[in-house]
């Protein structure tokens, strides 16, 4: 049966609406620009009202009788004078333009001395990356013309470039990265130090765009993201980099920000995420915030390779499998989430094959979740035992058809520690805290478009999920709720993210916690039942 077309208001009514938008702009400038006289003229009105009124008050009362008389003799002769009232109009009117005419100052014309100087450094700078000794009529050479070179530029309020637009010969090689790397890590040190600064080569154009970026929000805390189930939030990024925006709540106000989604399951193209950073850079934060959202959906298990407690708030949760930190539990916890992939992948493929869904069983995610799997692969090594990351290959390989997701933080000086399966399987990648470009392009396998800085605040990062693009990254503060440095506000807001705590079957009803946020429970007493 032929379908209907779509009513003429449906299908184009967005075209309508812009062009109606348009047109009314249109008429709007139209009848500025024809009415602009009057307006002078009414603005100057108001003005020399104003300046009389300014007049009267500032006259003493003894002297206004003789100013009213003076005024009423210049009136009386103006109206017996020939042309008289004509004449006074047009003087009241030309009065009324003069003053009502726009009086600011027009904004100067091309740069000023110092931004000049600026601009001319720059253009110098710049000879080495973009002149040969061949070019008949290079556009870059000593005592040129920077006009020709910076079509486009802008400064800030401390005189430093905000925008810049770079025109180059088309013979530079904009194609090779180390070609690019070292004009790039010019300009980041002729524009300011401390700052990140987005390139976007026109390769076609032969032109480089030099943006200033501005710092991503790191006031954000852990919260219930609006998503839907097979989405993680894995942190924010640049508005222009991303076409999705996240409402989240800030004390009392709410406001959009661009977020990083990650999505998982079955039908994900990188079902499993590396995480890469250093000491202090926030690796955990995104592993508990990670493990937060998760739980909405499914089951966690957590194996913490440096035994430091930073899951202990996990502990006895509902949908919280396990928090390992002693090797024999995390080799025991491993070995079972193998088996259960091997489980699941059965129970799915006996399903289909008879034409019946997946049993429930196997719908609901399993999150393995690793925080540096190779200190407790220097354990297994030390025993003679085997290396806890042996057991991941099952969990990597067929995880997203079983439903089962890994993800593996591990800090910079132990990279090389990592197996094969988790380096090969791990498509999803985030880097956090400082990091030269080579360790960004070795981990994320892209460089990124920004320029690195050597100071960033905990959670700041670059994330690439697959073969998509390199973003900037900042993770939700989701700090350990028991420790001390934790401010009231970020505690609070991970406690209320946490899930009930399940009371284990062989514990007496009367010594369950009642108040299970207010005792934390150590990560000694998680060693020792893992053990």
């Amino acid at each position: 049966m032929a379908r209907r077309p779509l009513p003429r208001i449906l299908s184009n009514g967005g075209a309508q609406l812009a062009r109606s938008r348009d047109l009314a702009r249109t008429a709007a400038d139209s009848a500025t620009d024809v009415l602009h006289p009057l307006i002078t003229i009414f603005r100057g009105l108001r003005r020399l009202a104003a300046a009389g009124g300014r007049k009267w008050t500032d006259t003493p009362k003894d002297k206004r009788g003789p100013l009213l008389f003076l005024v009423a003799l210049v009136i009386f002769g103006v109206a017996l004078a020939p042309y008289g009232p004509l004449l006074a109009g047009i003087t009241l009117m030309a009065a009324a333009a003069w003053q009502g005419r726009d009086r600011t100052p027009p904004a100067p014309e091309g740069p000023d001395e110092t931004q000049t100087q600026r601009l001319q450094s720059l253009y110098e700078a710049l000879i080495p990356f973009f002149s040969v000794a061949e070019d008949p009529a290079p556009l870059y050479a000593h005592g040129g013309e920077w006009e020709k070179a910076f079509p486009e530029y802008e400064f800030d309020a401390t005189g430093r470039f905000a925008h810049l637009v770079i025109k180059y010969p088309a013979y530079f090689p904009d194609g090779e990265p180390e070609a690019r790397a070292r004009v790039e890590h010019l300009l980041t040190a002729k524009s300011g130090r401390g700052r990140e600064y987005h390139f976007v080569w026109d390769e076609e154009g032969n032109r480089l765009t030099v943006s200033v970026l501005a710092p991503l929000a790191t006031d954000i805390a852990a919260q219930r993201f609006v998503t839907a189930p097979g989405e993680t939030v894995l942190g924010f990024t640049d508005a222009s980099e991303v076409q999705r925006t996240l409402p989240v709540t800030h004390g009392e106000e709410q406001r959009d920000v661009p977020p990083v989604v990650w999505r998982t399951g079955t039908r994900s193209t990188e079902p499993h995420l590396l995480v890469v950073g250093q000491p202090g850079s926030g690796t955990s934060t995104l592993l508990r915030c990670v493990a937060l959202q998760a739980l909405e959906y499914g089951d966690v298990l957590i194996v913490e390779g440096g035994g430091t407690g930073e899951y202990a708030c996990l502990t006895g949760r509902d949908g919280v499998l396990a928090v390992e930190c002693a090797l024999a539990g995390a080799l025991a916890s491993l070995e079972w989430a193998a088996t259960e992939t091997e489980r699941r992948l059965i129970a799915v493929n006996r399903a289909r094959q008879a034409g019946h869904p997946p049993p429930d069983d196997t719908k609901r995610p399993l999150w393995i979740l690793l925080d540096r799997p190779t200190a407790l692969a220097h354990v297994a090594a030390a025993d003679g035992r085997t290396d806890p990351q042996s057991l991941l290959q099952v969990p990597l390989r067929h995880g997203r058809a079983a439903n089962v997701t890994v993800v593996v933080a591990e800090q910079f000086d132990s990279l090389d520690a990592l197996s094969d399966p988790v380096r090969q399987h791990t498509r999803a990648r985030v880097v956090l805290g400082p990091a030269t470009r080579e360790q960004l392009t070795t981990i994320l396998g892209a460089p990124p478009h920004t320029t690195p800085v050597a100071q960033v605040p905990p959670g700041r990062g670059y994330a690439r999920l697959g073969t998509g693009p390199v973003l900037r990254l900042q993770v939700p503060a989701t700090p350990d709720p028991y420790d001390d440095a934790t401010s009231e506000t970020h505690r609070q807001a991970v406690l209320d993210l946490l899930p009930p705590r399940t009371t284990p079957a062989d514990a007496e009803p009367d010594r369950a916690p009642t108040t299970p946020e207010a005792e934390p429970v150590p990560a000694e007493a998680a060693v020792a039942e893992s053990s």
